[in-house]
């Protein structure tokens, strides 16, 4: 992978953030040009949030924007007390070249989301790994890569364990009194999404993570702002919702439902079989909640839609909250990074293959 741009910006002076469309505002649906108006459109562009930054993704390139804390805000010269950056906004930009733009048979529907999982996996994990290390104070060693591996392998063994072996496996215990595999299978779905929403609640109520919730806030915004044509500032970012039909939050919601009619037709069978089938099922049942997420984002507009949606939309307000002026400043920043390099919109089909999702 080439070098990485950097681009130090100078941190903006804090303003009071306006009122957002939950609490009363509405988002410009519409933009104004000559006299005309032309309808919000989805974009091939995502992010994710990182510690004290964003991630923002084009086709091409991918960029994070990181506030970095000021000397005075560490302790014993180790790590952050908490307390919100006000240092400068530091900026890195990667190229990207997704396999899915050169491999026709990746683009097939279903397993393409498989693949766009996985790259986006990595780039977002290699953002965190960033972001990190910028928090860390300059005579600590960084995180090393062997770590952030580890890490990593970690949590998608707690996701796999959590979300599907344990509503199994527990489900299995009373399989017999249950005797029937389509109780079986709706107990276990319903356990599942359970488990899923109280693993978000508990999450949420960690104080440290407040602020990352803030910066998806932000990450939201400035891609909402971006769809809608409107010039990249805080001002107008802060107009729109912080709720966006394509976030990781209601592709999870949708892979814990679409999980239900997958496993479905297997039916009752031994224990160990069905935890066999839950691990070996996973893949499509990630490519087809990727096909619906994508295509919930391209019909925005659509009632039927917007009704289908809207449960995934309001979990959003557990994993997402309303950013101040500053956390939108970076992530302007990121998505500005990107658009300096290439035009997302003129984008190739190919180019946009495994993009959408990533909001």
């Amino acid at each position: 992978m080439e070098a990485p741009v950097r681009t130090p910006r100078a941190a903006p002076e804090r303003e009071r953030p306006t009122r957002s469309p939950e609490d009363g505002g509405r988002p410009p649906r519409r933009r104004e040009r000559g006299g005309e108006y032309a309808d919000q459109q989805d974009a091939p562009v995502g992010g994710q949030a990182v510690i004290e930054g964003v991630m923002m993704r084009g086709v091409r390139h991918w960029a994070v924007a990181i506030r970095k804390p000021l000397p005075e805000q560490f302790v014993d010269g180790s790590v952050p007390t908490g307390e919100a950056s006000r240092g400068d906004i530091d900026v890195e930009v990667f190229p990207f070249s997704s396999i899915l733009a050169r491999k026709k048979i990746l683009r097939t529907p279903v397993l393409r989301g498989m693949v766009a999982l996985v790259e986006s996996l990595k780039i977002g994990f290699r953002a965190l790994q960033m972001a990190a290390n910028a928090q860390q104070a300059d005579d600590e060693p960084e995180i090393g890569r062997g770590e952030w591996i580890i890490a990593a392998l970690g949590g998608i063994g707690l996701a796999v364990g959590l979300f599907f072996l344990t509503p199994v496996g527990i489900t299995s215990l009373i399989k017999d009194q249950l005797g029937s595999g389509w109780l079986f299978w709706t107990v276990e779905g319903v356990l599942r999404t359970a488990i899923f929403l109280g693993y978000l609640v508990l999450v949420t109520r960690l104080a440290d993570l407040r602020r990352v919730f803030e910066y998806h806030g932000a990450e939201h915004k400035t891609i909402a702002c971006y769809e809608a044509g409107l010039p990249l500032t805080p001002e107008n970012a802060q107009r729109f919702s912080r709720l966006h039909p394509r976030c990781g939050t209601s592709f999870m919601l949708i892979v814990m439902i679409v999980a239900i009619f997958v496993f479905a037709p297997l039916g009752l069978l031994d224990w160990y079989w069905m935890m066999a089938s839950r691990i070996i099922g996973i893949p499509i049942v990630i490519g087809l909640s990727f096909e619906a997420i994508k295509f919930a984002g391209k019909h925005r507009g659509n009632g039927v839609v917007g009704f289908l949606m809207w449960p995934g939309l309001q979990l959003q307000r557990l994993t997402t909250k309303e950013p101040d002026h500053d956390q939108l400043a970076v992530a302007i920043a990121a998505m500005q990074a990107v658009l300096d390099r290439e035009d997302p919109r003129t984008a190739t089909r190919r180019e946009r293959a495994g993009i959408e999702v990533a909001a």
